[in-house]
């Protein structure tokens, strides 16, 4: 089968940081689909994990962990799906990535596609969506029972793929008053059109702008993005006994003392703990699904912004190098194999 892999992790702009390769077909396991995969998107995690290191692969490395596609064959454990089913997910980071014409996926983690989305729309989705969905409602706690108080969320980093499926989130589901981070018109225009009530500039202070639009200040924050940098303007514009919500790695890690003024909760997420620790995998199966009826009764939408065409490797370091900018906006995605 054909597939985009690496063995030397090299810059970006290196032609063999990405290689079309020929590999074996793999073989599902009981509990596993196989799918042939129809579109993938590129995600910040694919970036880092493919980063510069004096490391080499003894046999080709595969990355990819969004995909959406057909399923091909299924393990003699699995009941939910059977072969001709369209599905997307997020697969696993401990297991070979989706930038392939078949991968083996555990059935647990997949969920069936929007049927009202094209392959490429789809890919967009799955990673995203189980990280927004997991950090708002898991981690952060947020009701989504509607008519309650009114409080305010800060979506750090808000034209990003999470940032824009957690802003539709928050806005479909919630009560909430949303507001997102963002710098340029046409992020801050994205941020708008994906349901955000307030936009304000995270390169000056934040503190201010978010107090000046709700005094009490925010009781959620989800950030998304250089929380090192923003950490003590989030404290100061937090409401007490807030929730502080991060995806990133700070560095330096900053010191969360501040917050025990306020009585304020620090939540990670990671949505690979399920499936690295065999964590209630079919809760993200659930919620996938639901976005996927979200997504078909027009309550969410696709965040994809690009289609990059076929999967190939000239293609994918093209994504890789878009997405290292910081700059882009929504999800790239990439459609078929040539």
């Amino acid at each position: 089968m054909r597939a985009v892999a690496l063995h030397k992790y090299l810059p970006i702009q290196h032609p063999e940081a990405l290689l079309d390769v020929e590999l074996p077909a793999p073989t599902p396991g009981p509990g596993d689909l196989l799918v042939r995969v129809r579109a993938v998107s590129v995600n910040p995690v694919d970036v880092k994990i493919r980063a510069p290191k004096d490391k080499v692969e003894a046999s080709p490395r595969v990355l990819g962990w969004d995909a959406a596609g057909v399923v091909e064959a299924v393990g003699a454990d699995v009941r939910r799906f059977r072969p001709g089913d369209e599905v997307y997910y997020a697969g696993s980071i401990a297991k070979p990535g989706t930038n392939s014409e078949l991968h083996v996926v555990d059935a647990r983690i997949v969920g069936r596609k929007p049927s009202s989305l094209s392959f490429a729309q789809a890919a967009a989705l799955p990673l995203t969506a189980i990280t927004a969905w997991e950090l708002l409602f898991d981690q952060l706690d947020v009701s989504r029972v509607r008519g309650g108080q009114r409080d305010a969320v800060l979506v750090v980093g808000g034209a990003g793929g999470v940032g824009s499926i957690a802003i539709q989130l928050a806005r479909a589901l919630t009560d909430l008053t949303v507001i997102a981070t963002a710098s340029r018109p046409e992020s801050q225009d994205w941020c708008k059109a994906q349901g955000a009530h307030h936009v304000v500039d995270h390169r000056q202070p934040l503190a201010a702008q978010v107090l000046a639009l709700v005094p009490g200040g925010a009781r959620y924050v989800l950030s998304l993005t250089a929380t090192d940098q923003h950490f003590a303007q989030l404290v100061e514009l937090m409401k007490p006994f807030g929730r502080l919500g991060l995806i990133d790695e700070p560095t330096p890690p900053f010191d969360v003392s501040s917050m025990k003024r306020k009585s304020l909760s620090l939540h990670w997420e990671l949505m690979f703990t399920r499936a690295l620790f065999d964590a209630e995998p079919l809760s993200q199966q659930r919620l996938l699904d639901t976005v996927a009826d979200l997504v078909d009764a027009g309550t969410l939408k696709t965040t994809m912004t690009q289609d990059f065409g076929p999967i190939t490797a000239a293609n994918l370091r093209r994504a890789h190098e878009a997405v290292e900018t910081g700059r882009t906006v929504g999800k790239i995605v990439l459609n078929g194999f040539p």
